[in-house]
């Protein structure tokens, strides 16, 4: 068969595919199973076929090259020899599968030139080879490329490409003449091949590379239209031996298909992502569950807003709040009600001295007479001056006194700075500490150790008297100590 027949035979074959297809998809329904789901997985397809085929055989490939006896001479009009077989394919998804394949038939070669030699036949002159194929078994993946018409609800036609492995027995047969295998061989060594001379063929692995195009008829049919080329890991197929030269044959083929599963089950052969999402979101059904939880997540939402809502602003939700009317800023527990650390009556957010029990006269501080210790401001007349933090020296003899007291024990004292009301009072605070430092430093330069004292800022907090006069004003201008 030469190349001008094969492009004929391969022309008229497509073009008859093609009308084919198109008349099945005409009388094919085109509604599509729509119990499969997007995500549903194999189990919800068929996905196992059987198929037969038969086609004509060609001892070379369409990629270039040919087999030892063309090396250097040329083939001539060898007829196409009969294949044919069956296959198994189990389809893991919508574009890959594996497949197995089963075939016997025969291949012949044929030289037109001249007349080869080889050495199965010594001395004798020949012409034609004829290779019979006992059994050609393979395993290979096949990956469905494309479809032609995808955009269709039900897809009709693809093109496939295949890979795989395989092994062949055969037997080769020599003539002097041309022959298609029915004439008497000059040479034919079946049951005499192998190391001991028994074997009935010769074995051979080969790798098998395949493309071709599949047309749905029905749900249940399928043509396949195909062409293989057979890459044979041997120099003896064609009974002539060449150095550096594995033998490759061909196969055109033509068979079909059957789908294996129920019916009710569509072919994920042909299934189409694209329409079986359109369907789900065209369910009704599916719609009214998407409202549903269109909803659900609404309420969902509306809980979260009512969980945060926080009417008084004081950091604790409403429905765990048991004072919704905290003023703002106001320091709260975990129920929302204002903290009173001293338990003296007055909220935190009003106490000037939160962690002492005071008076609400004095703003949550306590009194002068109701400090524990030693209260230098009267007795001992630790005072200072408007506006000033140097010790007068009335003071000296009381700190002489105290400092002495310390030395020759263990106490410690905490030394605590005041201040009338004139100015801010971020000045007065900072003024009341720079009293305490100043007696801190006149008992420390007297020998008592600076770790014993602890020096605090009152500011204008405690008063002791009245700040509208100036007689009150000047007892408030003090240092206490305990």
């Amino acid at each position: 068969m030469n190349y001008s027949t094969l492009k004929k035979t391969v022309a008229l074959s497509l073009a008859t595919a093609f009308a084919i297809t198109a008349n099945a998809q005409d009388t094919t329904s085109t509604a599509a199973n729509t119990s499969a789901k997007t995500f549903g997985g194999r189990k919800q397809f068929r996905t196992m076929t059987v198929g037969v085929f038969g086609g004509a055989t060609y001892s070379g490939v369409v990629l270039g090259g040919r087999n030892d006896l063309g090396a250097n001479q040329e083939f001539g009009d060898a007829s196409p020899m009969l294949y044919y077989g069956i296959n198994l394919r189990k389809q893991l998804s919508n574009t890959f599968g594996i497949q197995a394949n089963f075939a016997r038939g025969k291949f012949q070669a044929y030289n037109k030139k001249q007349a080869f030699q080889s050495s199965w036949a010594p001395g004798k002159q020949l012409s034609t080879a004829v290779t019979e194929v006992a059994y050609d078994v393979n395993l290979s993946g096949v990956l469905n490329v494309f479809t032609f018409d995808y955009l269709k609800r039900t897809n009709a036609a693809k093109f496939y490409v295949s890979a795989g492995f395989g092994l062949m027995a055969y037997d080769v047969k020599l003539y002097s003449t041309y022959d298609k295998g029915n004439g008497t061989p000059v040479a034919d060594f079946k049951g005499k091949y192998g190391k001991d001379k028994n074997n009935e063929y010769i074995k051979s692995s080969y790798i098998p590379v395949g493309l071709g195009f599949k047309f749905r008829l029905s749900d249940v049919l399928t043509l396949d239209l195909g062409y293989d080329m057979k890459f044979i890991d041997a120099d003896n197929f064609d009974g002539y031996y060449a150095k550096n030269n594995l033998d490759k044959v061909s196969v055109y083929r033509g068979g079909l298909e059957f789908v294996l599963g129920s019916k009710s089950k569509p072919d994920i052969n042909y299934a189409n992502p694209v329409a079986m999402m359109y369907d789900e979101l065209k369910d009704p059904t599916l719609r009214q569950e998407v409202e549903a939880l269109k909803g659900r997540v609404t309420n969902v939402e509306q809980s979260i807003v009512d969980l945060k809502k926080d009417t008084d602003g004081d950091g604790v939700a409403d429905q765990f709040d048991k004072d919704n009317n905290t003023p703002a800023g106001a320091a709260v527990d975990a129920s929302g009600r204002v903290l009173d650390t001293d338990a003296d009556g007055i909220p935190d957010y009003k106490d000037t001295c939160p962690t002492e029990k005071g008076t609400s006269e004095l703003n949550g501080c306590p009194s002068a007479s109701s400090i524990d210790g030693k209260t230098a401001a009267s007795d001992d007349k630790i005072q200072f001056e408007f506006n000033s933090s140097i010790l007068k020296t009335e003071s000296y003899a009381a700190l002489d006194k105290l400092s002495a007291s310390l030395k020759s024990s263990s106490a410690k004292l905490t030394l605590g700075g005041h201040a009338s009301q004139e100015g801010t009072t971020e000045y007065n605070k900072q003024l009341s500490l720079d009293r305490a430092n100043a007696v801190k430093t006149y008992l420390v330069n007297s020998g008592v150790e600076a770790k014993k004292i602890i020096t605090i800022g009152y500011g204008e907090t405690r008063p002791i008297a009245s700040n509208d006069t100036e007689e009150g004003r000047m007892k408030n201008r003090r240092v206490e100590f305990k």
